[in-house]
């Protein structure tokens, strides 16, 4: 074992101490008394100043050293100071050393990610500001005109009030899903798990989004022929949210006159893992890690003019993980994106 650095400095000290009082003492009872000690006597005389000189020392530097390290652990909180009393305090300076090190470490781990979220926090704030203002703006501009004079002209009036009632719903939209968001965090949304065939859910998606597939004469396709059911656990009103959320990115994003593309595989450990591809232009890998928070865009002025609230993947996460599942995503630049989640398969006794 390594020696103590504590035992280590009495020990030396000690024996500069011994020879020091030893050589005095002798010489001086030469000097003095004329006597020189006998061999025994000088023998004890040194086993005895050091041994108390060990000690004395030992115990003084261990006291000294234990108040200056308690006041470091109070000082920096880096542990409990009544922990010391559980060990030895000499034991080991260097470990002391380590510790706070790693304190120190730790402390500027913990302001990095402080700051980070800080960061996250102002775009955040800066990106629901945006998105409410927009509309809100437009709904203003247009009641304003209406009230100026636009409202006697019956087909501008009209014109204008449709347009302020689209941005009334795009605000009803934003607080919908803040909404939907914050009670999925909090865990305050219910679950209404059921067995269901997610062919069929997929199907019915695409049977709803067909019109504004057509808008970008996107095709909505599965895989393949699936002649058998597939049968998972979960809500099915949230996965639908999820599978409709998803292709409608697939849409907005993708390539026009491009397809959409669902597989359904049979994973691990009784998982069903949904695939939802286009052929899009892709996303650069910077962003991916980022894509499922709130307001986030990969391309802000385009993002925007497609509409939507800024919060479909991140609501698309979050329902997920309410079921306590995983989702996934794989994209490159010109050969489109795959978002893909997985469901607890349905056991069939």
């Amino acid at each position: 074992m390594k020696i103590k650095k504590t035992y280590s400095f009495a020990f030396w000290t000690s024996l500069i101490l011994t020879f020091t009082s030893f050589v005095t003492f002798y010489l001086g009872s030469y000097i003095f008394l004329n006597i020189w000690l006998p061999f025994i006597s000088a023998l004890i005389f040194i086993c005895v100043v050091y041994t108390f000189s060990f000690f004395i020392i030992q115990f003084r530097v261990e006291k000294f050293i234990y108040l200056r390290i308690k006041n470091i652990y109070e000082n920096v909180s880096l542990l409990d100071a009544s922990d010391l009393n559980k060990t030895a305090v000499s034991a080991d300076l260097d470990m002391l050393s380590l510790e706070v090190q790693k304190f120190a470490e730790n402390k500027q781990q913990q302001i990095q990610n402080l700051n980070l979220r800080e960061g996250y926090r102002r775009e955040f704030l800066g990106n629901i500001s945006h998105e409410l203002k927009t509309p809100l703006f437009t709904v203003q501009g247009y009641l304003l005109t209406l009230e100026d004079g636009a409202m006697n002209d019956k087909r501008i009036g009209k014109k204008y009030l449709k347009r302020a009632n689209k941005g009334v719903d795009r605000l009803i939209s934003i607080v919908k899903d803040l909404d939907l968001i914050s009670k999925l965090e909090s865990n305050d949304l219910n679950l209404n798990k059921q067995t269901f065939n997610i062919v069929e859910l997929v199907q019915e998606v695409f049977d709803l989004l067909e019109i504004e597939a057509k808008k970008r004469n996107v095709t909505l396709l599965l895989d393949k022929h699936y002649e058998y059911p597939i049968k998972v656990i979960g809500d099915v009103e949230r996965i639908e949210q999820v599978l409709t959320n998803l292709i409608v990115n697939s849409i907005k994003y993708g390539k026009i006159n491009g397809a959409t593309i669902v597989s359904l595989e049979i994973a691990e450990n009784n998982k069903v893992l949904v695939k939802v591809k286009d052929n899009g232009e892709g996303i650069k890998e910077e962003h991916l890690d980022r894509l499922f928070e709130r307001f986030y865009r990969v391309d802000q002025s385009r993002s925007r003019d497609q509409g939507g609230s800024g919060l479909g993947l991140s609501i698309v996460k979050h329902i997920i993980e309410a079921h306590n599942e995983q989702i996934f995503v794989k994209s490159k630049i010109e050969r489109g994106s795959e978002f893909s989640f997985t469901l607890e398969k349905f056991k069939q006794v």
